[in-house]
This record gives structure tokens, sequence and C-alpha cells, in this order.
């Protein structure tokens, strides 16, 4: 996947793909990693809520995508929460 893809296909353990909404992405040079933020299409509540999942990727070269990874750290959960509570600061200024 590239920066700035509004849509990824995620694949599960069961081998089933899912399509996702990509909500942010976003670098660190700490992790020296990128990361993007998604949740799955169609699966939000009655009152709107949605399950955010986070992964990291690696781009692949051209246009075919990428691949995701699990967060591997703690360190990496809390920026990750820091980056959505930013977000979601931004969102309620609106």
């Amino acid at each position: 996947m590239e920066h700035g893809e509004q849509h990824i296909t995620v694949i599960d353990d069961n081998g089933d793909e899912h399509l996702c909404e990509v909500m942010y992405t976003f670098d660190s040079d700490k992790h020296n990693k990128s990361y993007v933020l998604y949740y799955l299409v169609g699966s939000e509540d009655e009152e709107g809520n949605i399950e955010i999942h986070a992964s990291s990727f690696t781009p692949t070269e051209g246009d075919e995508g990428g691949d995701l990874q699990p967060i591997e750290t703690e360190e990496e959960w809390e920026m990750i929460e820091e980056v959505l509570n930013t977000l979601q600061d931004e969102f309620d200024e609106e």
C-alpha cells in the first residue's frame, strides 16, 4: 500500500479477504516504520462506532501494494494511541 490510499484489502488468518477503509497513515522516524490506521468497511455498529485496527506496513515496489505487519512493542502501541488521541482532538474541534 502507499500513503494516501483510501482502501486496502486485509487477509485474515483464515485466508479470508476484508475490504478496509484507511483512516490515516504516518511514518515514525523513531521506529523507522510506516503505520496505517484502518477499519473494516461496513463494520459500524448502530451508533456509528467502529473498531480501529493498526499495523505497520512496508510498501512494495511499484503499485503492487505492501505488506502489513503486527504492532510489535508496547512503545509502538503508546505512540499509536497518541496519534489516535490527536486525531480525535482535531475531529472534535471541527
